[in-house]
């Protein structure tokens, strides 16, 4: 089988990661994934593989901000546009939703209804229901949330799949092979906790009450089964 690509924007606090792993960790446990995988690090200057020949791309959340246009954040960019066309499957979480809805001809900006943090319950729009990602998960998802810009108006095309009352677009679907969570599948409660306890300033400087957000934290394992849903979609387009 073809490896998995993981393009890792960015990385998880230091000491989370030194206890629990990282972006690219959680994404492989929630995917079950068992077969090869290719983590390429475009935000510490790594290079871009110099073919395209995967099974399917996650491309992960990330602390950077798309409208602040890293250098490296446009080399990527200009790398994979080109392959946005192929048919292998793309998930993007968070940073890589919106870094996908800007290469494809959507926009990005700050939240105009404020910033999201912890466990979020996110409606399934009509656009889900025959979906390959979302079908079957029925009207709503409970998932892990930490994002200050969204995707203000989705690419030309885009099937928007989910939302709630801080995003509209919660995740969308591009063709039928390009899909973009804002939300975090990869993240648990924990994970979640920690960057509350970790960013406190930030989220009262943002608006919310921290103690609020730790109160309300829970698992669920709809994350899990999107990213499960997303691995057999594409070890069922690499065998077909």
């Amino acid at each position: 089988m073809k490896p998995l690509l993981i393009l890792k924007m960015g990385s998880t606090l230091p000491d989370l990661r030194a206890r629990k792993g990282d972006f690219e960790d959680w994404v492989r446990e929630g995917m079950d994934w068992s077969g090869p995988v290719e983590v390429v690090q475009p935000f510490e200057g790594e290079a871009l593989p110099e073919t395209f020949d995967y099974s399917g791309v996650v491309i992960t959340g990330s602390a950077a901000m798309i409208t602040e246009q890293p250098e490296w954040s446009l080399r990527t960019r200009d790398w994979i546009t080109p392959h946005l066309q192929s048919g292998v499957p793309i998930l993007g979480i968070c940073y890589g939703h919106q870094f996908l809805a800007d290469a494809l001809g959507g926009r990005v900006g700050i939240n105009p209804l404020g910033y999201e943090a912890g466990s979020v319950e996110i409606c399934l729009a009509q656009g889900a229901q025959d979906d390959p990602l979302l079908s079957g998960m029925g009207d709503a998802l409970t998932s892990q949330a930490s994002h200050k810009e969204a995707v203000v108006e989705l690419p030309p095309g885009a099937v928007r799949l989910a939302y709630n009352d801080r995003d509209p677009n919660q995740a969308y679907r591009v063709g039928d092979s390009i899909w973009g969570t804002q939300f975090h599948p990869e993240f648990d409660a924990e994970v979640s906790r920690t960057y509350a306890e970790a960013r406190r300033e930030r989220l009262r400087g943002e608006g919310l009450d921290p103690d609020q957000v730790l109160a309300e934290l829970r698992d669920s394992p709809d994350g899990n089964s999107v990213l499960s849903r997303f691995a057999e979609i594409v070890r069922e387009r690499e065998q077909s």
